[in-house]
C-alpha cells in the first residue's frame, strides 16, 4: 500500500493498529524524494540518516507501549527553522556555512512529539516573496504545473505535501507565507493568532536563537487534511518555555460550533484596491453554496466589517517599516518605505481600531470566507527588481505586491485565518482562507474540517506542464 498521500490522522491509526511501521512511512517517503524531488525542488536539506534513527526509534517506543501525538509520522520543517546541525541559511548564500547549535522551539515539539524530521523545505532570498527561488537551492515548481510557483515563502512546505513528501508541514507566515503556497498547491495551512505559537529559532542568520517576535509573522502547521492543521497547532501551541512559559499557560477556547447550520459567515470576494480573477471569485463562491447548502447563515455585505482599503494601507505600512523588505528591495526603494518611529506609531494606532472593529465584527459573525491572492498559481516570474514585476489578474496588469491585500487582512490585526482547497480551475487548485476571531483559532479550524467532505479537501496533483527537466537557476 502507498502510504504517501495519506493525511497524518490515517498514519497515526495505521502506526496504532499496527498495519504499517514509522520505518516503512520514512522508507517510502524518503524514496518517493529521490524519486520526484529533481523535477520539484523542494528539499533542500535532506537529513535521510537521522530521520530512519527516529523511525526505528519511534517503531522501538510504540512496541514499549508508548504513544505520542505524532510518533513515527514523517514530517518536513521549513529552512528558516533552526534544526542542530543543519545550515540555516534563509537562501542567502553568504550564510551557506550557518550551522546553528540547538533546535528553533519548533522542532523541539515536533521531535517531543514523536514526529520524524525528513529534512528542510525551499524558501525565497530572506523570505521576502510570493515564489520559491534563490541562489543557493535553485527554483521550486508546483506540483499541478511545473511552469508555475507553488508561492512563498513556505512554497517548499507546500510543494513537498502536495507530492507526497511527509505528512504534515510547519511554515511561517507575515505575507500569507502560509497560506498563499497552500492555495497554489491545493493544501491547507493555518495562520495561528499572532504571538499562540512560540517563533524562538526562527530568526534570519547569523542571529542567535532568539524568540524572533514580529508584530507582523508568526509559525504555523500545512497539511493536506483540515483536521491535521488542529492536530500539529495542538503540538506548536504555547508560549515558550524560556520566556513568557515560565508565567502563562495555554487554555484554547473551544470551536463556537460543531455543525455547518450554527455558523454566522460574511463571505467577501470584492476588494477596493485590487480586482479578484475569476478562478479565486468561483472557489469563494462554492464554499459560499457549500455554507448555504449546510445551512449556515451566509452575508455578503455588514456594516461591522472593518475599512478594507484602510486595512490594506495600515498593513502595507506596517510590513515595509524598516528592515523586512531589505532583502529583495535596493537601498533607494527601502528609504522611500522606511517609516519615522512617529509615523510607525500612527499606523499602530490605525491597527489598534482596526482590532477593536474585529472584536465588534466577531460578536455578530464566526467567521469571514475571502480570498488569499487575486489569482492561482502564477508562472515563475525571476525579475531581479522586485518592484518592477506585475501580476496578471484575468488581463489585468498590476503591482506585484497587489496580491498581500487579502492576506493582510487577518495578518495585520493578527487574527487567525485557515487555507483550504476550494476546488480547481484549468487544473490549478484554487484555495480560500477562513478567518476567525483572536485566540479562537478552533473555530476557522472546525469551519475547515466540516468543509473539507462537501468540497472534496486535498486532491493529488496532475501534472500539466514540465517544460524544464531541471531547476530553473
Amino acid at each position: 500500500m502507498d502510504w504517501s498521500l495519506h493525511t497524518a490522522e490515517a498514519l497515526l491509526t495505521a502506526l496504532r493498529a499496527g498495519d504499517v511501521t514509522s520505518q516503512q512511512l520514512t522508507d517510502e517517503a524518503i524514496a518517493r524524494i529521490e524519486r520526484d524531488d529533481h523535477t520539484i525542488n523542494a528539499i533542500c536539506v535532506p537529513d535521510f540518516d537521522r530521520a530512519r534513527a527516529a523511525a526505528r526509534h519511534a517503531d522501538q517506543a510504540r512496541a514499549r507501549g508508548e504513544d505520542r501525538p505524532l510518533l513515527g509520522v514523517p514530517v518536513t520543517v521549513k529552512e528558516s527553522y533552526d534544526i542542530a546541525g543543519l545550515p540555516t541559511t534563509w537562501g542567502m548564500p553568504e550564510h551557506h556555512d550557518h550551522r546553528p547549535a540547538e533546535d528553533a522551539v519548533q522542532v523541539a515539539r515536533l521531535k517531543n512529539a514523536g514526529a520524524v524530521i525528513l529534512g528542510k523545505t525551499t524558501v525565497p532570498l530572506g523570505l521576502q516573496d510570493i515564489q520559491t527561488f534563490n541562489d543557493l537551492h535553485g527554483t521550486t515548481r508546483n506540483p499541478w504545473d511545473t511552469d508555475r510557483t507553488p508561492g512563498g515563502s513556505s512554497g517548499g512546505s507546500a510543494a513537498a505535501l502536495a507530492t507526497g513528501f511527509g505528512a504534515l508541514s510547519i511554515g511561517s507566515d507575515l505575507g500569507g507565507s502560509l497560506r498563499t503556497p497552500a492555495h497554489f498547491c491545493g493544501v491547507h495551512a493555518h495562520k495561528p493568532t499572532l504571538g499562540l505559537a512560540a517563533t524562538r529559532g526562527m530568526g534570519a542568520p547569523p542571529n542567535p536563537p532568539s524568540p524572533a517576535e514580529h508584530d507582523l509573522a508568526v509559525v504555523g502547521p500545512m497539511a493536506r487534511g483540515a483536521r491535521d492543521l488542529a492536530l500539529l497547532l495542538d503540538v506548536m501551541a504555547g508560549p515558550d518555555p524560556l520566556t513568557h512559559g515560565k508565567a502563562y499557560t495555554l487554555t484554547l477556547p473551544p470551536a463556537r460550533h460543531a455543525r455547518l447550520a450554527d455558523f454566522r459567515v460574511l463571505v467577501l470576494d470584492d476588494h477596493p484596491l485590487v480586482p479578484t480573477s475569476a478562478a479565486v471569485r468561483a472557489a469563494v463562491h462554492r464554499i459560499a453554496d457549500a455554507l448555504t447548502n449546510g445551512g449556515a447563515r451566509v452575508d455578503r455585505h455588514s456594516p461591522l466589517l472593518p475599512d478594507l482599503a484602510d486595512a490594506a494601507t495600515t498593513y502595507l505600512g506596517l510590513l515595509f517599516s524598516g528592515s523586512v523588505a531589505r532583502f529583495r528591495i535596493d537601498e533607494q526603494q527601502l528609504r522611500e518605505l522606511e517609516l519615522s518611529h512617529h509615523d510607525w506609531l500612527a499606523l499602530t494606532a490605525r491597527r489598534e481600531v482596526h482590532r477593536h472593529g474585529w472584536r465588534r465584527f466577531f460578536d455578530q459573525y464566526d467567521v469571514v470566507v475571502c480570498p488569499i491572492t487575486p489569482t492561482p498559481a502564477f508562472p515563475h516570474d525571476q525579475h531581479p527588481d522586485v518592484m518592477a514585476r506585475l501580476i496578471d489578474i484575468d488581463g489585468d496588469r498590476r503591482p506585484y505586491f497587489d496580491q498581500l491585500a487579502w492576506a493582510g487582512l487577518a495578518t495585520m490585526p493578527g487574527l487567525p485565518a485557515t487555507a483550504i482547497p476550494a476546488g480547481q480551475n484549468q487544473d490549478l487548485p484554487v484555495g480560500v482562507q477562513l478567518i476567525g476571531p483572536m485566540f479562537e483559532d478552533r473555530t476557522p479550524l472546525k469551519l475547515a474540517a466540516l468543509l473539507e467532505p462537501e468540497i472534496g479537501g486535498f486532491r493529488a496533483p496532475q501534472p500539466r506542464s514540465a517544460s524544464n527537466a531541471s531547476p530553473v537557476r
